[in-house]
């Protein structure tokens, strides 16, 4: 039986299979499928989302997204830091990796840890832009009042801005609009830092979302959340904490960086 060599890594909670075995190109397999059975966590191996490594000419690796749901995705900044730690075990270093997306070109910046099976990672995430807002978006029923913005990372987020991100019920508010990132934040709890949570287009909430991160970043700088002139923003996620940097000269290019952990290894029939 042929099989399919797999490996799991999770960043700050947002978990990953990684597949190197795979022609995202090859219109006889169901990739979609395929990922929507691993990620399973009842019947399959359980993930929020499936990443399929290829060979691209000029880069270290082309790195494609599939959302649990088997919806393909352009961008994930715990997903590439993810990606970058399986290439890296691939390669047997921890060089610098250029990464073709489906979002444009990222640079991944790797260091080793000391714990065990986990490495930093800092990603050059690209420029933030501002995007129109969705379709279906005055379904949520947000008060005039409230700062909201929708931001692009290579993939669409809408982020508002609550008093207790706890209190929120963010699958019923996500639910609305599903075809979206939608992020909730709030002050704190360090003056340089802000607490969010999100959930997911294609995945529903999950435990971090690393471009989801960089949005708040930016929203939080621009609100006054968080000062102006701060350049390294914590953020705070159910999963742990991640650092969004930005250039005074490009205040709106992010820099993304955050840990990515192995998990372990898995063998399964081929597709």
């Amino acid at each position: 039986m042929n099989v399919l060599s797999l490996t799991k890594h999770h960043g700050l909670g947002n978990d990953f299979l990684v597949a190197f075995d795979l022609d995202v190109d090859d219109p006889r397999l169901d990739l979609a499928d395929l990922a929507r059975r691993l990620c399973d966590r009842r019947r399959g191996i359980g993930a929020d989302g499936l990443l399929v490594g290829s060979p691209a000419d000029g880069y270290a690796a082309r790195m494609v997204l599939f959302n649990a749901d088997g919806s393909r995705a352009e961008m994930s900044g715990n997903g590439i830091r993810c990606f970058a730690q399986a290439l890296a075990a691939r390669r047997g270093d921890l060089s610098d990796q250029l990464i073709s997306t489906d979002a444009g070109d990222r640079l991944v910046r790797l260091s080793s840890t000391s714990r065990a099976g986990t490495i930093d990672a800092a990603v050059e995430m690209g420029t933030v832009t501002v995007l129109t807002e969705p379709e279906g978006w005055e379904r949520l029923g947000c008060h005039p009042d409230r700062p909201v913005v929708h931001l692009g990372l290579g993939n669409p987020h809408s982020v508002v801005g609550v008093d207790d991100v706890t209190v929120v019920d963010l699958a019923g508010l996500g639910a609305k609009v599903p075809q979206v990132n939608l992020e909730i934040v709030e002050p704190g709890p360090e003056t340089t830092a802000v607490t969010m949570r999100v959930h997911e287009r294609g995945v529903g909430i999950t435990e971090a979302c690393g471009t989801g991160a960089c949005a708040v970043a930016f929203a939080a700088r621009s609100w006054g959340l968080v000062a102006a002139s701060v350049d390294d923003v914590r953020v705070h996620m159910d999963g742990g904490a991640a650092v969004v940097s930005f250039r005074p000269d490009a205040p709106n290019v992010a820099v993304l960086r955050g840990p990515a952990t192995y998990v372990g290894s898995i063998e399964v029939p081929a597709p």
